[in-house]
């Protein structure tokens, strides 16, 4: 490549090209064997085009070490998974399409905050409760884990043990993390938010197994505990109703705060109308999660509940997180997209699981 076409690279290519060239493969494509003796002309043009190239990448915030693994892992799992489920979306109608998403809409959040235990290790082992030895090594092992459980609901192998278990695992968190952290401030509302979230990823994850488990005993030498599996079942729904009435009637209260799963973050200001989305979908939370807990379209229900929360997360979080470039501010926006994806895919999984309970 002469030199004059490898300075014009960095406005041919797109960054994630420019970003692939680093400065080493550039200079080596720059000086071609047509030039055995470069002059200090081209040397320098060279070196000022290496350092663009260099400049932009850093200005690049999507492909840092901490960021790229996420979305990277996200986007991944969530090819990977429609893929997995492209005939039952082509052979389902109309809400089981949706219902159908569940196992993957749960798989790619996973695989991220998988990531992230990895690449944000040293952040993460400082929330491991203290009277848990080596906190580093259980990032590391908690990050393995959820990216074993992504990768068994994307592949549809041993999805009942695996589901099984990241219930428990979402189980033990609220007991030894976050219960423990609301009851030790009361009058933080977030604290509550976060035990019922976790409860409910627990819940979705256990009535995915329990319906697994009622489904194989209808099969020739099936196996297993129904009153157990449908213990899971109604546990998941009761756990994603309550968090669907709180998380609706905080927004009712709190309309300026990003809908969906509740926290501190509120709409930005660009979003039209952005004081006004918290009513709407605190009232739908609200009613879908009462006709959910008392059992009435339990199935729609919780449908409806999985539906608003992937709509955010693509009409909402993801625009949000394409006008972040701070890279202090991607990861928590990552967090909020996949964070939303992640209870619409719990309540998709309790929508699957009551028609088997």
């Amino acid at each position: 490549m002469p030199w004059w076409l490898a300075e014009q690279s960095t406005h041919l290519f797109p960054r994630s090209v420019a970003c692939a060239l680093s400065p080493v493969p550039v200079f080596c494509l720059s000086v071609p064997a047509l030039l055995p003796a470069p002059s200090s002309r081209v040397i320098l043009r060279v070196a000022r085009m290496s350092a663009c190239v260099r400049e932009m990448c850093e200005e690049s915030s999507v492909f840092t070490h901490s960021i790229f693994w996420l979305w990277f892992a996200g986007l991944v799992y969530l090819a990977a998974g429609l893929v997995v489920v492209r005939k039952e979306l082509v052979a389902a109608r109309g809400l089981e399409k949706l219902i159908a998403l569940g196992p993957v809409l749960v798989a790619a959040p996973m695989a991220v905050f998988g990531a992230e235990h990895f690449v944000d290790a040293r952040d993460i082992m400082q929330i491991v409760p203290a009277f848990v030895p080596s906190h580093l090594f259980v990032a590391y092992f908690v990050g393995c884990a959820w990216i074993a459980a992504a990768t068994s609901l994307v592949s549809m192998k041993f999805v009942r043990l695996s589901a099984a278990l990241l219930g428990l695992a979402f189980f033990l968190f609220v007991l030894m993390m976050d219960l423990p952290g609301a009851i030790s401030e009361p009058g933080n509302r977030l604290g509550w938010i976060l035990a019922l979230r976790q409860a409910a990823f627990a819940g979705g994850a256990w009535a995915l197994a329990g319906s697994l488990s009622l489904k194989s005993q209808e099969k020739p030498n099936g196996m297993g505990d129904s009153k157990l599996a449908n213990a899971m079942i109604r546990y998941g729904r009761v756990a994603v109703s309550i968090a669907s009435i709180v998380f609706g009637v905080y927004q009712l209260f709190h309309p300026e705060i990003a809908p969906g799963v509740p926290d501190t973050k509120l709409t930005p200001a660009y979003i039209p109308l952005h004081a006004f989305w918290g009513y709407p979908v605190g009232a739908i939370l609200l009613v879908a999660g009462v006709a959910l807990l008392f059992n009435q379209r339990p199935r729609t229900s919780a449908a409806s509940i999985g539906a608003l929360m992937a709509l955010l997360t693509v009409g909402l979080y993801v625009p949000i997180l394409a006008v972040t470039h701070d890279v202090s501010q991607m990861t928590e926006a990552i967090n909020f997209v996949f964070d939303t994806l992640l209870f619409s895919g719990t309540a998709l999984l309790v929508a699957g699981a009551v028609s088997t309970n």
